[in-house]
């Protein structure tokens, strides 16, 4: 079935745009013949653009795994509060725009900051082509802003991690040494009910093995507090896991490591993706140069033109 969706999506996707071509071509004699106006002869085009890009756009998620739902691990840089505070502003824009694109969020783990905002936060995104359009967003991103955390009102620059990976589904076969597993348990904190902070009902899953891309033994650890179901917390942990794996298996079939590792740089000066200056209203990607002024939009999660443009000038390559 989902199969035959995809197929229909470009039959469907085709016959809009040969439509649409035509009746801007349409237009465009009748506007000859004094028929129909300038706008209209506008309007037809603007319309067939606009279907062709759509069209274009998809293109660029040809992968197997763009087609995929992604899990989202967003890590604040040094900086302390502010730092925090960025963080979380990051979770809310990706949440908002998930909210917009129809996708469901489920926060799997998250460690709020000492004062404000949060030292880091995993969340899975399910929906179709979900990592196909987040895994623009893996990178460091940098604020820039008055901070109000600074007591002399100082500007202040920050910096937080956003790192996305495919999120498996259960056609996907990813072999688990089931011996090479171990669990702790402990009591889940925050807010919450009677049980939250009586019932060990938080898992942190251990996994050793041997890592496909380096060679080496590696370890992975993946905590997960979702519910206060300590089954369900299991379950959703080691489909996490199979994520982390298949991440790692993509990375050795199709020779991206180095692709994929340099957007995990340090998170400081001179490795950000995006810059966003709140004070002059800009918000750059310094990758395909893409920027806009309307900063509470993209803080609001309009973030589509910003992916737009790494799909149109890097999707190819991938």
């Amino acid at each position: 079935m989902k199969k035959v969706r995809s197929l229909k999506y470009w039959i469907n996707g085709y016959a809009d745009v040969a439509s649409a071509t035509e009746e801007a071509a349409l237009a465009y004699e009748f506007y000859k013949e004094e028929a129909a106006t300038e706008q209209e002869v506008d309007a037809a085009y603007e319309k067939a653009i606009a279907l062709i890009e759509e069209l274009e756009l998809r293109n660029m998620l040809r992968k197997e795994e763009d087609k995929m739902g992604a899990v989202i691990k967003i890590v604040a840089g040094a900086g302390g509060t502010e730092a925090q505070d960025w963080a979380e502003m990051l979770m809310r824009m990706y949440m908002r725009y998930c909210e917009k694109q129809g996708y469901k969020v489920e926060i799997s783990n998250i460690l709020d900051g000492d004062e404000a905002g949060i030292k880091s936060v995993t969340f899975q995104v399910q929906g179709d082509y979900a990592y196909g359009f987040l895994k623009s967003e893996n990178g460091v991103h940098r604020l820039v802003r008055v901070s109000p955390y600074n007591a002399q009102g100082k500007r202040m620059t920050s910096f937080s991690s956003v790192f996305v990976t495919p999120l498996v589904d259960d056609t996907i076969e990813i072999e688990i040494v089931q011996a090479n597993i171990s669990w702790d348990t402990f009591r889940s904190s925050g807010a919450g009910g009677q049980n939250v902070n009586k019932v060990e009902s938080g898992v942190r899953l251990h996994y050793t093995f041997r890592n496909p891309v380096t060679e080496q033994m590696d370890e992975i650890v993946i905590e997960n507090t979702e519910s206060r179901d300590q089954p369900k917390n299991k379950e959703n942990a080691l489909r996490l896991l199979r994520s982390r794996l298949y991440e790692l298996e993509l990375e050795k079939r199709n020779a991206e490591t180095a692709k994929i590792e340099a957007g995990k740089k340090k998170i400081e000066w001179g490795s950000q993706i995006r810059s966003y200056v709140f004070d002059d209203r800009r918000v750059k990607d310094h990758r395909t140069d893409h920027q806009t002024s309307n900063v509470a939009a993209v803080m609001d999660g309009d973030i589509d033109g910003f992916i737009k443009a790494y799909l149109m000038e890097f999707g190819g390559e991938e």
